[in-house]
């Protein structure tokens, strides 16, 4: 079932208590307030309370596209190095070429291929920092020119109680920072991604709109099935869509990659037909996430079913003895079978 679109928050949600591990059981809800509130307030549980963090240079105006931004470089001698020695930060339709001529076993030849990407900055996260970083990085095309650092939304996010040290475990909470922060549309989708869902998050991709999924992260960054004990989250900014037939006019095939077609730039172009749910391996989600400057391609269906079964908090986090704001009802309840549509504030779609 798909989760209905909240219309954007007017005022800003007030500070909620810092939460733990163990959430207690939260107080009875507040009477019914404004239609204009996009995402119910969420009750967490209090611990000790966390200082506040040093007060921050003021914002920066960005007079055009944010450019790469790896965070924590001036503290890494290392990092800055293997950075150098990388090159430039490579472009979403650069990388997929790249992995599609590496691992060209996994895709389909019986199929021709269509992608639909926006670039994105690249920002290497510190510490449990993932959320915020993935919000940050889908913010560069949800309001290019608004320049919010990575500092005031980890602000904001431990102000409003939504975080402790930049964790964010709570889906609906992402959303609510991502529409004051950013002023963007913030759709709260539930159920997962498969269903009714999936050709929802697709035509949203297809139209160039990002999308937020917390799922839990392998060794090699992929989606896994840990039951939440890796609980990451990603931003995907595109889709290569496998399709019997590309419409035309409209895309143009790949000078370099034949099978590979791409929409051409100020031209209308009909969508294509999307791929059936039982369709395996037909459709990839483009995705970025903050331990790396590389795009990826997941199978979608190993996306979604991760995304599914994050369902506990780690083991390990639970005895680190740091603080985490987890809502009440834990990581089932904040991030288990849920996702975030973005779209900019005066999107129609």
């Amino acid at each position: 079932m798909i989760s209905p679109c909240f219309p954007p928050v007017e005022t800003p949600v007030p500070p909620r208590p810092l939460a733990s591990q163990a959430p207690i059981v939260p107080p009875p809800p507040p009477p019914p307030q404004s239609p204009n509130l996009a995402f119910p307030p969420s009750p967490s549980s209090l611990q000790a309370p966390v200082p506040p963090p040093p007060p921050l240079p003021p914002p920066s105006i960005a007079t055009g596209a944010a450019p790469p931004h790896v965070f924590g470089l001036e503290k890494s001698h290392l990092l800055k190095e293997a950075l150098e020695k990388a090159g430039p930060v490579p472009g979403s339709r650069e990388d997929v070429k790249r992995l599609l001529k590496l691992h060209k076993d996994r895709f389909r030849s019986d199929l021709q291929w269509i992608l639909f990407c926006a670039d994105l900055p690249s920002f290497i996260q510190e510490g449990p920092q993932c959320g915020l970083v993935a919000l940050w990085m889908a913010g560069t095309l949800l309001a290019p020119l608004s320049g919010i650092p990575l500092e005031r939304l980890m602000q904001m996010a431990v102000e409003r109680g939504y975080s402790a040290q930049g964790e964010m475990f709570s889906v609906a909470d992402m959303g609510r920072l991502a529409q004051e922060a950013l002023g963007c549309q913030a759709e709260l989708l539930c159920g997962g991604l498969g269903g009714p869902n999936r050709d929802r998050v697709l035509q949203h991709l297809v139209a160039g709109h990002p999308l937020l999924v917390p799922y839990d992260e392998d060794f090699n960054h992929e989606p896994c099935q840990k039951k939440g004990h890796k609980a990451h989250w990603a931003v995907s900014t595109g889709v290569l869509l496998g399709v019997q037939g590309v419409p035309s006019p409209g895309y143009a095939e790949d000078p370099e990659l034949p099978g590979l077609f791409h929409p051409m730039p100020g031209m209308p172009c009909q969508p294509p037909a999307l791929p059936d749910e039982g369709s395996a391996g037909a459709v990839y989600l483009l995705s970025k996430q903050g331990k790396s400057w590389h795009y990826q391609l997941w199978d979608y269906n190993q996306v979604r079913d991760s995304n599914l079964q994050l369902t506990d908090f780690s083991p390990s986090r639970a005895t680190d003895g740091r603080e985490y704001v987890v809502p009440a009802g834990g990581v089932r309840a904040g991030l288990c079978g849920q996702a975030l549509l973005l779209r900019p504030q005066d999107s129609s779609h």
